[in-house]
């Protein structure tokens, strides 16, 4: 198995061209990046994507931005990932990465969602990884576990920086057993949360030791899980973000970080991190 590493966009306001410049430069393997909305900026991205032969990572939301709008009825939720999944094939990506549901829906509600969600993604021949986030359905370890006993074919995108905030608490108690949805897990979004935030200020900072180790196990947990799966490839995308995340000094608002370093630092942890794991398990 091969670890394959992808740039996120979010939060980037420069060109693709020099967003692709610097990810072949830090030897990034592809680009994740949100679905385009508009059918201009598709054609756009489609185009770019050929013309570098870039392997690429589509995320879209449902209802209708990363907070979804209350007023959406699963229905509506539904409604909008069937129009998007005919976008995102415009573009030929990967897999989809979904954000998907409310987290404010009844367990019988989520199920029902998910197994349509499901069904449209083999309906327009898609492969459909549900990313953990708050706000949205998977926004806890226990929902998400109880989704997984109805309905055992989903697939994730795990970013349990988001259940380390929920649960104000790492995850690494005996009583928390993740193991059902490690099992299923497709791709891995490498941020490092703490018990009060999604991101902390730097994972190489001595201070978060802890939390980067509680991150690197849970990710190995993923790896040795796809080894026994048959994957040949894993995906891993640094995503240390912007957007409330990145943390910024009071009153001069000057953030603390800059954003690309920590995911080329993120990225290149990794890749020495995936090598030892691979030289482990041979």
């Amino acid at each position: 198995m091969k670890l394959e590493v992808f740039r996120t966009l979010w939060g980037y306001t420069a060109s693709r061209a020099q967003a692709l410049e610097e990810l072949q430069a830090a030897g990034f393997d592809g680009l994740e990046a949100r679905l385009p909305l508009a059918a201009r900026e598709r054609g756009e991205l489609a185009a770019f994507l050929r013309a570098n032969s870039l392997g690429y990572i589509c995320t879209l939301f449902t209802a209708y931005d990363v907070l979804p709008q209350q007023s959406a009825l699963p229905a509506d939720h539904l409604n909008d990932l069937d129009r998007k999944l005919a976008w995102a094939g415009e573009l030929a990506p990967r897999f989809i990465n979904v954000l998907a549901g409310n987290d404010r829906w009844p367990l019988a509600q989520q199920v029902d969602f998910f197994g349509q969600a499901l069904e449209l993604g083999h309906k327009h021949g898609q492969f459909l990884s549900f990313e953990t986030h708050r706000s949205r359905s998977l926004f806890n370890p226990w929902i998400t576990l109880e989704l997984i006993r109805q309905l055992p074919a989903l697939r994730f995108t795990s970013d349990i920086s988001h259940w380390v905030v929920t649960c104000e608490r790492l995850l690494d108690d005996p009583a928390d057993d993740l193991s059902a949805f490690v099992e299923r897990v497709h791709h891995i979004q490498a941020r490092v949360g703490y018990d009060q935030g999604p991101q902390v200020p730097h994972p190489g900072a001595p201070e978060y030791a802890r939390e980067l180790a509680f991150h690197q196990t849970h990710w190995e947990a993923i790896w040795q899980a796809q080894r026994q799966r048959g994957y040949t490839v894993s995906t891993l995308t640094p995503e240390f973000g912007a957007d409330g995340y990145l943390h910024h000094l009071p009153f001069t608002n000057v953030p603390v970080a800059d954003l690309w370093s920590l995911n080329v630092w993120m990225a290149h942890t990794e890749r020495a991190h995936f090598e030892r794991f691979r030289s482990a398990h041979r």
